[in-house]
């Protein structure tokens, strides 16, 4: 799910859909406005599931999809190679998710976790 919002209003840490990937806005950059134009924006920004970098230059009027970012905590129930098997604290839904490689935090069985879920993918913070 996102929402659409004017590219003034968007702000650095917060999200943004940058071909269809919910990204994190890294920075923002405006140009005044010229004689003949209205300000330009220069955004940057990193997919929150692989990492790439994006950017977006556009006017500062035009509108852009804000992905809706859902941080949740979940528990371990099991750990298969590089997947986890992990039940939501608040649903009890249970799913699997694979380890992404960019994750800190220790793994263990029983242990809680915390999730992101965005446009219908899942990724352990």
């Amino acid at each position: 799910m996102w929402e659409m919002k004017e590219i003034r209003e968007l702000k650095v840490g917060r999200y943004v859909n940058i071909d269809d990937s919910p990204c994190k806005i890294i920075s923002i950059s405006t140009s005044k406005p010229g004689k003949h134009g209205s300000a330009k924006a220069s955004i940057e920004a990193a997919d929150i599931f692989t990492g790439a970098k994006r950017s977006i230059n556009a006017p500062v009027s035009t509108k852009v999809q804000v992905p809706q970012i859902d941080k949740r905590k979940g528990q371990i129930l099991s750990i298969q190679g590089s997947e986890v098997q992990i039940m939501d604290l608040e649903t009890f839904e249970n799913f699997s998710m694979a380890i992404n490689d960019d994750h800190e935090s220790p793994i263990v069985e029983g242990g809680e976790v915390m999730y992101i879920v965005a446009m219908g993918r899942n990724k352990l913070l």
